[in-house]
Order: structure tokens, then sequence, then C-alpha cells
């Protein structure tokens, strides 16, 4: 079966773990197959909250085949007749529900499956899947390989292109991630590695994310990496780079991350690291959780330039990472914020000031064209959410004063750790530190068609 999206169909009820017979059929309905983000509303699902994946995977760098195995533990959050996972260009083999095997059908980009008994609201079920394939690249990112690397870049809804997903940002869960491989090539994945075992020629890495993630921030990057592991504050540094690249490329991510604890609060995760992706196609950075991905392209300039692209990156760990935007229409609340604490370490390691740097930015931006708040979903990626986003918060630390913005930021990072935030939240946020009516500003700087006043 070729799924489009994963759609598990539960007929009526009977008695048993996840049902209960005082509720009556007609009380069960099917949870929304589309999601709540109006740019990706084909993304997503409704009537569940995943808590947990757990990943085995099977890749052959030869054939570019995939084969695994994902065991998603959720909660429904309605009694469900019907609930589905999103799956792109990968077949599955069979599903069950809390053990019980589920017939399936195919129909309109869904996989359907029907089961005699509905989940109660409230009750914890286990569906496992079983899919193989070969996983592709998306417009946006999607599984890449060639014969030396093989990596997947799951923002913003390629997620589902390697795993059954509630591919949506407002789901967070925790992730086990296992991947078996040929012997003498490594895996990367976010969170801590907890063991590696070589038999018959082929290695298994274990990967785990304990703390809450969204899905566009899981990756897995395959190849001949030169691993190193330190440890910094009692946590591990875990870093992987190609045989080409000096591993000091990576060296200042504690130093980074322990200034900007002091600008925004603890740091969020328990590892810290990155991983250098040498894939010509590849010139940005990806801000994965826990451990970002650069091209390396984007760390080959001067050390001041490389080290501002970490800078960015790990500054992403806070904001993007532990507080996530609920919908990507609030974008610049991860972007922007990331940039211009990329700019605020780029002044304390002696580079340009903050200041120069916005008003360099503020007289040549097209405020007339691009937006920082739902910039629309072909301009995720400009410099409406990064630039505009980031020149917005310069404007608040001057409007409100160093010291109201400083702790309006760590308070901020504070209340949503590990969870998901809009921008309506962060204007009421900023209007209850600094005691003033804030709308018209945030409304002027973030979306606002003509220059605003400096």
């Amino acid at each position: 079966m070729l799924a489009g999206a994963v759609v598990l169909m539960l007929a009526g009820c009977s008695a048993g773990d996840s049902v209960s017979s005082a509720v009556p059929a007609t009380a069960f309905k099917p949870g929304s197959t589309r999601g709540d983000d109006p740019y990706f509303p084909a993304h997503g699902n409704g009537g569940y909250d995943v808590r947990d994946y757990r990943l085995k995977l099977a890749f052959n760098p030869a054939t570019g085949r995939l084969d695994g195995t994902a065991t998603i533990t959720a909660t429904a959050t309605q009694d469900l007749s019907r609930l589905s996972l999103d799956l792109t260009g990968l077949t599955v083999s069979s599903i069950t529900i809390d053990g019980q095997p589920a017939p399936s059908t195919t129909s309109g980009g869904k996989v359907t499956m029907t089961l005699p008994t509905g989940i109660r609201h409230g009750r914890s079920f286990t569906a496992s899947l079983r899919y193989s394939g070969r996983p592709a690249a998306t417009h946006e990112g999607g599984w890449r390989t060639s014969k030396d690397f093989s990596y997947v870049l799951s923002a913003p809804t390629s997620a589902a292109s390697w795993f059954p997903a509630n591919d949506k940002p407002s789901d967070k869960a925790s992730f086990a991630v296992e991947v078996t491989v040929p012997k003498g090539l490594t895996v990367i994945s976010n969170g801590s590695l907890r063991g590696r075992a070589d038999q018959h020629g082929r290695t298994t890495w274990r990967w785990h994310e304990p703390t809450p993630m969204a899905p566009h921030l899981a990756y897995v990057a395959i190849g001949k990496y030169r691993l190193a592991t330190t440890t910094h504050r009692g946590k591990p540094v875990i870093t992987a780079v190609p045989p080409s690249m000096p591993a000091k490329v990576l060296a200042r991510t504690g130093e980074i991350a322990d200034w900007f604890e002091g600008l925004f609060g603890a740091y969020p995760f328990d590892s810290y690291g990155g991983v250098v992706v040498d894939d010509p196609q590849f010139s940005t950075t990806a801000a994965t959780q826990t451990r970002p991905l650069y091209g390396a392209q984007t760390l080959t300039g001067e050390p001041s330039n490389t080290t501002a692209v970490v800078a960015r990156a790990v500054a992403s760990q806070w904001f993007g990472a532990s507080v996530t935007p609920q919908r990507w229409p609030d974008i610049w609340l991860s972007e922007g914020f990331a940039t211009y604490a990329q700019w605020l370490w780029t002044e304390h390691d002696g580079g340009d000031s903050v200041e120069s740097v916005v008003q360099q930015r503020y007289s040549t931006y097209p405020w007339q064209v691009l937006r920082a708040t739902d910039p629309g979903a072909g301009h995720l990626l400009s410099s409406g959410p990064y630039d505009r986003g980031a020149m917005t918060l310069h404007a608040l630390r001057r409007l409100i004063g160093d010291e109201v913005f400083f702790q309006l930021l760590r308070s901020w990072a504070a209340e949503h750790a590990h969870g998901t935030a809009t921008t309506a939240q962060f204007v009421r946020a900023a209007e209850k530190a600094s005691g003033q009516r804030l709308n018209d500003f945030f409304d002027v700087w973030l979306s606002g068609a003509y220059r605003p006043t400096y």
C-alpha cells in the first residue's frame, strides 16, 4: 500500500482496555485528517496527542532502501472511531493497534484500518506500523543520499518522508531512534547516544531524545564521520564532521551556549553538539533539536562568520526547539529570535554592534513586500521572519529598555519551555513585562506595509 497518509479506522465499540461498553457507538467520531496550520493543512491530524515515537530503521545505502517499524504511543483527545498519521512515498505492510492486527485498505491517498472497537477520550493506545521503500527528497527537504552520505531534513513537512508522524509543530513527543547500517558508517540523531552494537557486518546505533520534540526537528545523518564526544557542564557534547574538515569548527559550541544561558536562562536540553554535512546542495543550517545540521559551506569562511553561524544554531535550541511556534505563520518566534541572538553574539565576540547591523538592514529592507509574521508559505525562509523579526526585537528593546527586555526573553523561554507559543502570546507577555500597550507597535514592525519609525 503506497500511502500519502496512514488512516486507522475503528468501528463501533466493545468492552476492553481502551473502550468502555458504557459509551455508545455513535459517540465515537473520526479524528480530523487535516492539521490546524493554514500553510500546510494537509499535514497533521486531530483526535489524539502523540507522547512517544520509537523508530527501528534499517538503511541500505547501496540501494537506498529503508525498512522501518514505528511504534507510536498516543492519547485520544476525543472518543475516536478513526485516526490518521502522515506518511509519504513509503509502503505500509502491517499495522496493529495495542497489539491487535488491523486489516487496511487504500483510498484517496489514505491507508484505512478498521477495528472492532473505539478508543475513549483520555485513553492511551499504541500503534505499530511496518513500512519500507526508498525515501526521497522533497521540495523542502526529505531524505537525501549520495555515495558518501545520507541525511534527512524534516522541516517544515518532510518528517513524513521517513516515518509515520502527526506532522505538525504543535504535537511534540519524545523520540527513540534506532538505525542499522553497514559496518563502518556512523549514524547521528537527536538526543543522547544510548549504545551501538556490531553484528554480521552491520552496526546498530541507538539515540534517545526524552524531551518533547516537534516532528520537523527530528533527523538522522549517516556517513563516514569523525565522531567526537566530550562533556560540558556534565552533559555530552557530540559532534560529527566529515574526514575532510577539522573537528574544531564546532569547538565553541559549549562556550556559546554558556553565554546564551546568561541571557536566556538554562540550556534547555541534556546534550549539545552538531553535525556537518558535506553536501554541495545543502548550503544552510537546519536547527534540529540538540544537535544542529550544518552545511559544510556555512563553516568554511572567516572564523568570526563561522562562529556566528554556530551561535545562531545554538540559540535556536531555546527559540525554535524548546519554544516552538505553534503554527508556521509564527515562524518569526524561532527565526527572528535566533537571528537576533546571533547579532548579540557577534557584538559580544568583537564584531559589528547590534545597533549598526539593525541600522543597515532597516535602511534597505523591503518593508512593503516581506512580513515577519504570516509571511506566506513561500516566504518561510525569507528575510521576513529572520531579519525583520530580529529588527522588531531590537526596536522593542529600545522601547522598553534592556532590563525589562532581557527579563522578558528569560521568562518567555522558561514559561514556554518544551512547548509551543504564538505571536499573540508574546505580545501579551511583552505588554505585561513593560506595562505598555504594544499591539500597534507589533502590527507596524511585524507586518506593516510601510517602514516604521525608528
